[in-house]
């Protein structure tokens, strides 16, 4: 029997809906209730963060979410020095995207990032298993490596750098980012492709929410 084709698959959503009362609700708040209702999806903390460099080029990657401040500020870390972290120090303006296909759902997050202070980068990358650690001293991230070889050769660098005894440091070139939303859309799949769309827009990080609903 002929696989389906992928580009006519199609699928009639219809597992929830989002109303207008929504937008009476706290942006921060319904970003945690559908946090919490994507726990259990694979990565239900990953986002794709979109960043425009000085030329004008949008790229953009998966990476998790790693923290959410009190008024609703998020999270991630990275190689300051990679592909991302250079577009971010030409223009701090990016988008994050939480693709959560399972639930039909996603949420678009608009903001402008700011780096953490060491503090916060020292106590994150302290907690990270100690691969990860290694891998962010044996990688270059973005760069062009000649091999798989060559790449696997710094990581038994850096753990040759770092023994088993001893704690290994945060690379003075990692660290993480803070996105203060100045837009958050909610969106949820209905039938018909007639979706739901509720946003909430504000003009900067201490004015308050407006919210309206967008057509599909």
């Amino acid at each position: 029997m002929p696989a389906e084709d992928p580009l006519a698959h199609r699928l009639d959503y219809a597992l929830d809906a989002l109303g207008d009362d929504a937008r009476d609700a706290d942006p921060s708040d319904l970003f945690h209730r559908w946090l919490t209702d994507a726990a259990d999806l694979p990565e239900p903390n990953a986002m794709v963060v979109s960043t425009v460099d000085a030329a004008g080029r949008p790229t953009s990657r998966t990476v998790l979410l790693r923290g959410v401040d009190d008024d609703g500020a998020l999270w991630f870390f990275t190689n300051r020095t990679s592909r991302k972290g250079r577009a971010l120090a030409e223009n701090p303006r990016v988008s994050l995207l939480f693709p959560w296909y399972a639930l039909q759902r996603q949420i678009i997050v608009l903001g402008e990032a700011t780096p953490l202070d060491a503090d916060r980068d020292d106590a994150y990358f302290a907690s990270r298993p100690r691969g990860s650690q290694l891998s962010a001293w044996a990688s270059d991230q973005s760069q062009p490596v000649d091999s798989r070889a060559e790449l696997e050769a710094g990581m038994d660098a850096a753990s040759a750098r770092f023994p088993d005894d001893e704690t290994v440091p945060r690379p003075p070139h990692w660290g993480g980012y803070r996105v203060v939303p100045t837009e958050i859309e909610f969106w949820q799949g209905r039938q018909s492709r007639l979706h739901d769309r509720i946003v909430f827009s504000r003009d900067g990080p201490d004015a308050p929410w407006r919210s309206f609903r967008r057509q599909p």
